[in-house]
């Protein structure tokens, strides 16, 4: 049976990371699970060191996940988030996908851990997204034939858009399947900010990138969140009314 290797990127965890892996060592005994923590300053290493081989990386996804990577024994990467809890189901159909060479990865079906029109029509506009233009996600738990996956060097180090680049870069390899097993993500974000404007501000986000912003200008951009400003300090605004 084709090995399969579960890698983790991670960075303060602690509240999520016992009941994530002990949900992935029971829905998937037969797989290798690595989790790769970019520097935690809470719990997180203890409490996963007790499910999963852990190790250590720079800070950064693209750099986590290439580095759990290249510690990984699997012949299938997949690469899923803490915060993300994935059907049973998903395993065999991963390995179904891959039993035909011209796949070489793919993700699962999205939908959120809370339903709402705004986080429903984000998961429906995501799984049309990627069925038709073949842009997979980190919350859609993505996986990837490990020769492809070395062939093309791993997750370009970008620091935002890795997933999207990396998802782009195995289509002109060739065909990428969207599985009907889902991953449900975490709404926690979305729901911090207000869904709608989240929304938006993701596609904003994507529209820099594809006009060459540099991926470090929209990590900070995507750091502050969505808002219009910046916020301004008292003493600034004391001298804008004056």
């Amino acid at each position: 049976m084709t090995q399969v290797s579960i890698i983790v990127p991670v960075l303060n965890e602690e509240v999520g990371i016992h009941s994530a892996l002990s949900r992935l060592c029971r829905n998937f005994p037969d797989c290798e699970l690595i989790v790769v923590d970019g520097g935690s300053t809470d719990a997180t290493v203890e409490l996963a060191s007790r499910h999963a081989t852990v190790i250590t990386s720079e800070r950064g996804r693209a750099r986590q996940m290439n580095e759990g990577a290249r510690h990984a024994n699997g012949d299938i990467l997949w690469f899923i988030h803490a915060d993300t809890a994935v059907d049973p189901d998903a395993l065999g159909q991963i390995r179904a996908a891959l039993a035909d060479p011209a796949v070489t990865g793919g993700g699962l079906t999205l939908r959120f851990d809370h339903r709402t029109p705004a986080l429903n029509y984000l998961a429906w506009t995501s799984n049309a997204r990627a069925r038709r233009l073949h842009h997979i996600f980190g919350d859609q738990a993505m996986f990837i034939r490990r020769t492809v996956f070395d062939a093309l060097g791993g997750f370009p180090d970008l620091a935002i858009m890795e997933d999207l680049e990396m998802s782009r870069r195995l289509h002109q390899r060739g065909r990428l399947f969207l599985l009907p097993a889902t991953s449900t993500a975490s709404s926690r974000r979305l729901a911090a900010h207000g869904t709608w404007r989240m929304i938006a501000f993701m596609q904003y986000l994507k529209l820099l990138y594809f006009a060459g912003v540099a991926p470090e200008a929209i990590r900070a951009r995507y750091t502050a969140g969505p808002r219009l400003f910046p916020k301004r300090t008292p003493q600034a605004a004391r001298t804008s009314r004056t």
